[in-house]
This record gives structure tokens, sequence and C-alpha cells, in this order.
């Protein structure tokens, strides 16, 4: 199993560019099922996940072929009459979004369950809600559900959660089903307009993109396009989290700064701040982290939201960054139950945090953190690169295992923060 060596304490500083968006490349994947013509997706992030989506549509008859740098060309004039591979689509949560294009196409699917981070219940009632309102007949068992359709119709939907996957689900089913469908209490991250944006591009009516109530006008066929994925706005979080916790400064190269501003308000609140360059973002070196307390001096808060509030997936983050912040700031993760059960490694770093439930953490800084060179686990790609980023700022060395996970999210991880002067080795088997 490779695991990752890495020497902490070291100021980092360069230029460092995001990978596209991993949650847009997902479902834009899955969009190509939905015509018979090449479709181009630009900015593809070579990691895991995208791998594993690839030989999944491989196994359904897609030619898949480069198309350039980080670019890959997706045809399918006939799917092959097999389901989805039932090994490969455990390994991921997002190959749950094979149903409604497959519905749409051909009117039928079998699914196991997926697979994905163990941060906790993960719903897929929504996805089921959606799916049957479009008109599909959902049969669960304990290991797969089976999905048929005579034809999917548009109708108004009101989701019961604001379920990013969900929303994606409904919008893919929706494009080609007949008439008009709403989608209230939609989802509507970045990557999510970009599945819409991309959609359109290929003949697909949907407007009210970026809000929480989409218009799908179902048409009959789409057709090909080429469509660049946007930057993985999750990796910026992340490498602005690193340059704080290391007093580094990094320039975040094509960052769209805009998608950031919770991102700034957040991380403010822990003494980090970062400037705007065109469409690049500077975090400046040696910034003084200090826990800004709220009015009348009451403890302050970083809460997960929903869009456009501060993502789940940078709370991991958050929580690195608050180790090393003098103050008290609580922790509030409302999605995902166990997304906080790896501070138990950082707490043996060194690190004060007291773990109040599954949902909140008390982080009491600054604290010095030491390398834990007998080994960290990576329990999912958002906490393994956090425990990344502490081992980068810890002093000593650390050595993480299970790097698939990080791999799985992160393109070449290793490689890229070496160029910032990160050291940081990767070691086989």
């Amino acid at each position: 199993m490779d695991r990752f060596i890495i020497e902490g304490g070291h100021r980092l500083s360069g230029t460092i560019r995001p990978a596209g968006n991993k949650n847009a490349a997902l479902p834009l994947l899955a969009a190509t099922l939905l015509t018979s013509e090449p479709v181009i997706l630009q900015n593809m992030p070579e990691i895991g996940d995208v791998v594993t989506k690839r030989a999944l549509l491989a196994g359904l008859g897609v030619h898949i072929t480069p198309a350039g740098d980080h670019a890959w060309r997706f045809h399918t004039p006939e799917l092959q009459p097999t389901e989805p591979d039932a090994a490969l689509a455990r390994r991921i949560r997002t190959s749950i979004l094979l149903a409604g294009p497959l519905l749409a196409r051909r009117g039928h699917v079998r699914l196991p369950r997926p697979g994905g981070d163990a941060i906790g219940r993960r719903r897929l009632d929504t996805h089921f809600q959606a799916l049957r309102a479009l008109g599909a007949h959902i049969e669960i068992t304990p290991s797969e559900y089976v999905l048929t359709c005579h034809h999917l119709h548009g109708t108004d939907i009101f989701l019961d959660e604001m379920s990013v996957t969900g929303t994606e689900q409904a919008i893919l089913a929706a494009v080609l089903a007949e008439g008009t469908t709403t989608i209230a209490n939609a989802a509507s991250e970045p990557h999510i307009q970009d599945l819409c944006l991309c959609l359109n591009a290929m003949g697909a009516k949907i407007t009210g993109i970026g809000t929480n109530m989409l218009h799908i006008d179902g048409v009959t066929s789409l057709h090909g396009t080429t469509y660049e994925i946007g930057p993985d706005y999750m990796e910026v979080g992340s490498f602005i989290g690193l340059a704080a916790v290391t007093g580094s400064e990094i320039r975040i190269a094509g960052a769209r700064p805009r998608e950031h501003r919770m991102t700034r308000l957040t991380m403010a609140r822990l003494g980090v701040h970062f400037r705007e360059e065109g469409d690049d973002i500077i975090v400046p070196g040696d910034q003084e982290l200090r826990v800004q307390e709220d009015t009348h001096n009451a403890i302050p808060k970083i809460e997960s939201m929903p869009w456009p509030g501060f993502p789940a997936d940078l709370i991991s983050i958050a929580v690195v960054v608050a180790t090393q912040a003098t103050g008290t700031v609580l922790i509030h993760e409302k999605l995902f139950e166990s997304r906080l059960f790896f501070v138990d490694r950082l707490i043996g770093m060194g690190a004060r945090i007291v773990l109040c439930d599954p949902h909140r953490a008390v982080v009491v800084g600054a604290s010095k953190l030491f390398g834990e060179p007998e080994g960290l686990p990576s329990p999912d790609i958002r906490a393994g690169m956090a425990l990344l980023i502490a081992s980068l700022c810890a002093r000593g060395k650390s050595v993480i295992f299970n790097i698939a996970q990080i791999d799985r999210g992160y393109e070449s991880i290793d490689h890229r923060l070496q160029s910032l002067g990160a050291r940081i080795e990767r070691a086989r088997g």
C-alpha cells in the first residue's frame, strides 16, 4: 500500500493551479451517456474516482479516447445491453448518477449500492424521490436498485433536501423527459452550474442556473459539444489552508475568486486573509492566525452550509487551520456524522480539540503539532488532505497510509506540492 512520507515545519512558496473540479467531472461523465454524438471534456482531473467512472462508461460501450492535455473524447453511438460493472460501481458514490441517463436512454438500469467516503450516512432518498416523480419505477433490495420506466415525463419536484447529487440526478433525468420540469430546493454549487452549462451546450434547455429553482424544458435529443470543466474550489480552499498554517506565500492561479467569498469570510474568523489579482488568489506569508471573537466576546462558530455557504468538504481543512489560530472556535459539521472522527489523529499530533458529539468539535489554539512517524490513516478524501496539511505544518516526520483515498480527489498532489518546496515523497508498496 502506497504511503506519503512527509518532513514538516518548512515554508513553501510559489504558484499552484487547481485541477479541474472533481465534483463537476463525475456528473459530466454521466452526462456523456445522454447523446449518441461525441462529447469532449477538457480540464478533466486525473484522479482515482474519474478513472473508475471512465472504466464504468467503457463497460457500457462508450468509446473513450484522449483529446489533448487533460481532455477526453466520449462517444456512445450505441449503448451495450450490459449493466454497469457492480465492482466498479461500488467504489464510488457517483455511480448512482448513471441511473438518470440510462433510464432516459434505454429505460432500465440495475445498480449496486454505491461506494464513496465513509463519512456517515449518505441518503439516496432524494434521488429516488426525483426519479419516481419523473416516472421511474424503483425496486430496492439490501444490495441493489432496479429502475425501469416506459418514458420519463416532466413534473414539478420539490426536493426533500438540498442534495447536490440528488439535484444532479434530477437534472440528468429531466433534460430528455417529455414536457417541463421544475426542481425547487435545488442545490446550486459551482459543479451543478457546470453540469447545467454543459448540458445547455449539448442542446438542453435549463434556466435558473445558480439558483435554487431550476426550470427544464425537455428536448427529444442532445448533441455533442466541447466543454471545459472549472477549477476545483475544494482544492483552492485546501491550498489557502495549507499556506496559512505553514506561514507561506502561495499564489493559486485560475482560482475563480468569486467562488470563495464565503471561504474568505470563514477563514478570516481564524485570522487568514488573501487578496485577488485577476483570476488568481494570493495568500500572504507569516500571517498572525488569531480567532476573531464574535460580538461581546462570544466564541465564534464555523459551520457547514449549502452553497453559497461554507462547504462541508472544507470543514476538515478548517479544523487544521483552527489548531494554529490563537483562541477558541466551535466547528459544526451539520451534514455527516463521521466527518469529524479524524480529529483524534490531530489530538495525537498535539492539537487541543474536544469532540463534543459526532457533529461538533471545540478547537483551542494555537497548538504546536508534532509529526506522526508511526503513521496516520487517510479515512476519506478530505480528512486525508487535512492530515497531509497538518503534517506539513508539524515539526518532524509523518507517514500517511491509505493515500489512495487522497488520490481519489487530488491529482498528483505530492508532485504539485513538491513544486512549492514541500518535503513529501511517495513510497510504493
